[in-house]
């Protein structure tokens, strides 16, 4: 049988070192993304951890030790799986459990299918216990077993959840009125792009195509220039950054979540700028983890286009990658046929599916997977009209609600 219970602050060492080794871990399964969304935009998290009960008997004698003696042998990491949950709650973009909101990835992370079914018998526990409408796991695998539509989850437990006390175990295995098959679907519309890396920024230059490395040069023949560093430069991405999102017609993230994000990840976090003279036209976060640097987010200014400032950006987020060591850059999420997907492709990045699980916990699953602009077309154009100043002010008291 496996434990599950809520993370805590002394399990940070383990949970992160759990989701290093694990082969099939991502950026957004380590501990500090629970910190960024909590200092910055408030929601509740539920950070699930898988144990064994004997592991943990045995961790906690040996951390009682640990008090009381200064040298201790280490004892083996007790974490059998993890599922970081965010809870999204609001009366017009709803009610939900998201692992992970805002980024493409998350999801369950265990060592076997009995794990896996642990973590998602405590996220379903915890929706039902809050009321969720729904619980989304954003993978880039699919949990096969969940094609048996026989499984069941518990809607009471002996044990229930009280959000006020994180300490408090979860034992959803424990109902006293089991209960309806699970209404899921998943989702796989959207691609991340992929790109494998050779050992140097050279030889990368030299697979492109004579057409690409023409649109990489014009941007440096038209006297463009490109930075890469820290916080230093967060000023700058957040200026074209919010630009960018108002020609969207998107909320934008609040600055203070970015921020959080280049401090939390310092080692492994870049914020890379391309300038007109000292005027910042284009930029981007980078993020490294276990050989892949992922973009988050990359924006320009419209106006500037004629100058290819996003050729500029985008390949010297590939020399950086190159010049670290990593093998694979990540560009972000798009839908097969958009224009990203196609400025994306010609650098020679190739399709990795995103599976997003969605398990509906009210109501009847939903039969469409429609685009997400769709939806709110109408919004879209009017918020495209606001003065950049409001939508700066706005944007993030809306987007820190919007998961996507």
């Amino acid at each position: 049988m496996i434990d599950v219970r809520q993370y805590k602050d002394i399990d940070a060492v383990e949970w992160d070192t759990y989701v290093n080794n694990h082969p099939d871990s991502n950026l957004y399964h380590l501990s500090g993304w629970k910190r960024v969304i909590e200092k910055t935009y408030g929601h509740s998290t539920y950070y699930l951890m898988a144990i064994n009960p004997t592991n943990n008997a045995q961790r906690t004698t040996h951390n009682h030790q640990r008090t009381t003696h200064n040298t201790q042998p280490v004892t083996p990491n007790p974490i059998r799986g993890i599922l970081p949950l965010v809870h999204l709650k609001h009366f017009i973009f709803g009610n939900s459990l998201i692992s992970m909101p805002f980024f493409d990835m998350g999801g369950v992370l265990a060592d076997n299918v009995e794990t896996e079914r642990a973590l998602l018998d405590g996220a379903v526990n915890i929706g039902v216990r809050l009321g969720v409408d729904s619980i989304e796991l954003r993978h880039t695998k699919t949990l096969n077993w969940l094609v048996d539509l026989s499984q069941t989850y518990p809607t009471n437990s002996t044990n229930p959840i009280n959000p006020k006390n994180p300490t408090n175990p979860i034992n959803p295995t424990n109902s006293i009125n089991p209960i309806n098959p699970i209404n899921h679907q998943t989702h796989s519309h959207k691609v991340r792009m992929l790109l494998e890396l050779p050992e140097s920024s050279e030889m990368l230059m030299k697979s492109f195509k004579s057409k690409l490395r023409s649109q990489i040069k014009k941007p440096i023949k038209e006297g463009l220039s490109s930075k890469i560093g820290g916080i230093e430069f967060l000023e700058d991405f957040y200026k074209v950054f919010t630009i960018n999102m108002r020609d969207l017609g998107s909320p934008v993230h609040s600055k203070k979540l970015v921020k959080k994000v280049v401090e939390e990840f310092s080692d492994q976090c870049k914020i890379v700028t391309v300038y007109k003279e000292d005027l910042p036209v284009a930029s981007s976060v980078v993020v490294g983890f276990k050989g892949t640097l992922e973009n988050p987010w990359a924006s320009s200014l419209r106006q500037y286009s004629r100058l290819s400032p996003n050729m500029l950006l985008y390949w010297n987020m590939l020399v950086y990658a190159c010049e670290n060591g990593y093998s694979c850059f990540d560009f972000g999420r798009s839908t097969p046929g958009e224009g990203t997907h196609r400025f994306k492709k010609q650098w020679g990045a190739v399709p990795d599916p995103l599976n997003w699980l969605y398990i509906f916990l009210k109501g009847e699953p939903e039969l469409s997977q429609s685009t997400d602009k769709s939806k709110f077309e109408r919004a879209i154009s009017y918020w495209q009209k606001l003065p950049v100043p409001v939508t700066k002010l706005v944007g993030p008291r809306i987007r820190k609600y919007i998961g996507l």
